[in-house]
């Protein structure tokens, strides 16, 4: 019985390894579903929606092909209609069913702009967007897996002009793990050599009940057969192969089956998951209800105009070139990223120090980490950026305040600001940047002083002091500005010049519009630019004034008799508390240099 048990194990065990290893191989099912679109209206671009990408759960790996170069990048839908605007694309999306994709011919949603401004050539490629949260490029196909969340949309293109890859699959993973399979696997093993040792008590029982018993009685003496001949003895070398005891086989075999197949079953689609419990399941948030009287409807936000990865992406691209431009003195290069006060200051320094090359140049943007994020909520164009610069290395890299502006949604952004913090400058708490804040209206009555107000009131300041009617609402402690600038600065200016000229000085809005951000205090951090005038002229119109450095380079004249006018731009950022606070307007940078001088007619 011993054996028929040993045998019934075996096959028990063949059988349960069999149909374990078979749910891993020949019955697995595939590890992910697909869902395939071709493309046949030519359209240079195509857009693959939300809605179709969430067809299966988990990560989407997408295969792109049918173009001699494939492009792909992802962003916020509304941001890709935006981008494409007034052009034809393919729409691809999920039909009602959800088991095919439809490919239909759309535009693009054009986005209104400022019909006074002089639209610059917009670009018809893609590649380089501003827009995009992260792109691709390959040659004839290209495959990458995403796991893009509710809202987020896929662009494909060639080169903008070509028509877009023709060919597109999308695969979701699926769960094809066995749970039973490794139960099998291993409970066949371990009945395996239990079958065994079943086997070897069973063989161990038949040997001894094939040994000669004691006490049994003889029976008559048999006669003596003759003997055999004694057969010719053979050398163990004359054996052709290894001698094996089928006992070291028999075990052999259970041990090799129960590791490999143990070590096979380690993996986790191989076993029973648990089932999560309640405290693991997540609980999702409950939306603001509007069926009571008293409860407050909250409207939905705009979203914040970048991510906190797609900015460091726009700001390390714009300190590259930044620190090629001023190295080469590249106007044209500069001017790709730079606009209003920023340009100004910086082609000018280029100007300079084309003719003057010790002359210092103005400061560099420090390849430092973001220490500050405040996007604008918005939807729509133009889009305000602010941003900090901070280096570890605060003592001899200076803190740099950006603020981008994006004019369209085909535009790049671009620096209206950049400005040097002060040392002692405590930027206020502002909200978090995957909330942005509101820009504030120049007009906005909820402050200490309307953001547009508050450029020429400073300048006021820096031209009169304490006769200035403004000067009580300034934070004059800490202000290096109003130190080097300020009046006792002119007047001293005046007093080295009596003898030999007079000079007067004045200020005018700078070019840059204002821009202002709330903080979290209902406050503000404005930005503004102030264009400080000087002018000499000569005493009686006798002496000769004579142009050295930045104001010889710039006018091109080395001396004149009339005067000359030189302009100075003034980039300032300050903090801006509520009306309702006692505190008062803190400086927080400034960046002033020379843009202009000229010979007066």
């Amino acid at each position: 019985m011993r054996f028929v048990f040993a045998i019934l194990a075996f096959v028990l065990a063949a059988l349960m390894i069999a149909f374990g290893i078979a749910q891993r191989t020949i019955f697995l099912e595939p590890a992910s579903a697909s869902i395939t679109a071709t493309i046949e209206d030519g359209s240079p671009y195509a857009v693959i929606d939300g809605s179709a990408l969430a067809a299966g759960p988990g990560s989407q790996t997408l295969t792109v092909s049918g173009a001699d170069t494939v492009f792909m990048a992802y962003g916020r839908t509304d941001d890709i209609l935006a981008w494409i605007g007034a052009d034809q694309y393919a729409a691809i999306g999920l039909d009602p069913d959800g088991s095919a994709f439809t490919v239909t011919s759309a535009t693009g949603t054009p986005v209104e702009t400022d019909p006074a401004a002089v639209a610059p050539e917009l670009p018809t490629n893609p590649a380089g967007s501003d827009l995009w949260l992260e792109e691709f490029t390959a040659q004839g196909s290209l495959t990458t897996t995403l796991n893009l969340p509710e809202g987020i949309s896929v662009v494909l293109a060639s080169d903008g002009t070509a028509p877009a890859p023709t060919d597109i699959s999308v695969a979701w993973p699926t769960d094809n793990s066995t749970p039973w399979a490794g139960p099998l696997i291993v409970g066949g093993a371990l009945m395996a050599l239990i079958g065994f040792v079943i086997y070897l008590l069973g063989l161990l029982h038949f040997r001894r009940s094939r040994r000669p018993r004691r006490n049994v009685p003889r029976g008559p003496r048999m006669p003596k057969l003759p003997r055999a001949p004694r057969p010719k003895t053979i050398k163990a070398s004359e054996i052709t192969g290894p001698r094996r005891s089928i006992g070291r086989s028999m075990i052999a075999v259970p041990l090799v089956l129960v590791t490999g197949f143990v070590l096979t079953g380690c993996s986790p689609e191989f076993w029973p998951a648990d089932e999560p419990t309640a405290s693991e399941t997540a609980t999702p948030t409950p939306s603001p209800s509007s069926t009571g009287t008293d409860t407050p409807v909250v409207d939905e936000l705009p979203p914040p105009a970048v991510t906190q990865p797609q900015l460091e992406r726009i700001v390390s691209e714009i300190v590259t070139l930044t620190g090629a431009a001023d190295a080469a003195l590249d106007a044209d290069t500069l001017a790709t990223r730079f606009a209003g006060p920023a340009l100004e200051q910086r082609l000018a320094n280029y100007k300079i120090r084309s003719a003057d090359s010790a002359f210092t140049p103005t400061v560099a943007l420090p390849a430092a980490p973001l220490t500050l994020t405040l996007p604008q909520q918005t939807s729509t164009w133009p889009r305000v950026v602010m941003t900090v610069l901070q280096s570890a290395d605060e003592a001899s890299v200076p803190t740099i305040a950006l603020v981008l502006k994006q004019a369209s949604p085909r535009e790049k952004y671009m620096v209206e600001y950049s400005i040097q913090l002060e040392a002692s400058a405590q930027v206020p708490d502002v909200a978090p940047a995957s909330i942005g804040a509101p820009l504030i209206a120049p007009d906005n009555k909820f402050m200490v002083m309307s953001p547009g107000e508050v450029g020429p009131a400073y300048a006021d300041i820096l031209l009169n002091g304490e006769a200035s009617p403004a000067f009580g609402l300034f934070e004059a402690e800490g202000d290096t500005m109003r130190t080097l600038l300020g009046v006792e600065n002119k007047t001293k200016q005046q007093t080295d010049l009596e003898d030999t000229g007079s000079i007067e000085f004045s200020n005018a809005p700078g070019s840059g519009e204002v821009v202002s951000l709330a903080t979290n205090d209902s406050g503000s951090i404005v930005a503004v630019s102030i264009n400080e005038i000087t002018t000499v002229k000569a005493v009686n119109g006798k002496a000769t004034i004579t142009l050295e450095g930045p104001s010889k380079a710039l006018s091109g004249i080395d001396s004149t008799a009339k005067g000359v006018e030189s302009t100075y731009s003034e980039q300032v950022l300050f903090h801006v508390p509520p009306a309702n606070s006692s505190d008062k307007i803190v400086l927080l940078g400034f960046s002033q240099g020379l843009i202009s001088s000229v010979e007066l007619p």
